[in-house]
């Protein structure tokens, strides 16, 4: 999805694209997975739990309490290709606490939505 809205097959593109779309907020790219994961508010989850299962069929998951989800080294910020299967910081995360905004990311999931399904309401 992050893809086809960055339209691009670039990672570096990519990355660029989520940092614009989500003012800067954290993002890790998980390359081997083709999966992106933008840190939220723990409370997303919970709050946002009507639209996490409008987007399950997009293969869009709100990972909540119990989780555990590798983080990448501070300083692996960039696609390699030397190591293909190494996540990454997409978007680094500028400073403890910054995360990304719940209504940036549930905009983009939507523009995702409405490019992939053609839903006119997304």
């Amino acid at each position: 999805m992050v893809l086809a809205l960055a339209d691009t097959t670039t990672p570096a593109d990519a990355d660029d694209f989520l940092d614009q779309v989500l003012d800067g907020g954290p993002v890790i790219c998980d390359p081997c997975g083709r999966r992106y994961y933008a840190l939220v508010p723990g409370s997303m989850p919970r709050l946002w739990h009507q639209a996490a299962d409008d987007w399950r069929p997009l293969r869009v998951e709100l990972l909540g309490h119990g989780t555990v989800l590798g983080v990448p080294r501070l300083n692996v910020v960039e696609f390699g290709p030397l190591t293909p299967h190494a996540s990454y910081w997409s978007v680094p995360m500028s400073s403890a606490g910054m995360l990304c905004q719940p209504l940036d990311v549930a905009r983009l999931i939507a523009a995702g939505m409405h490019q992939l399904t053609g839903e006119p309401d997304a």
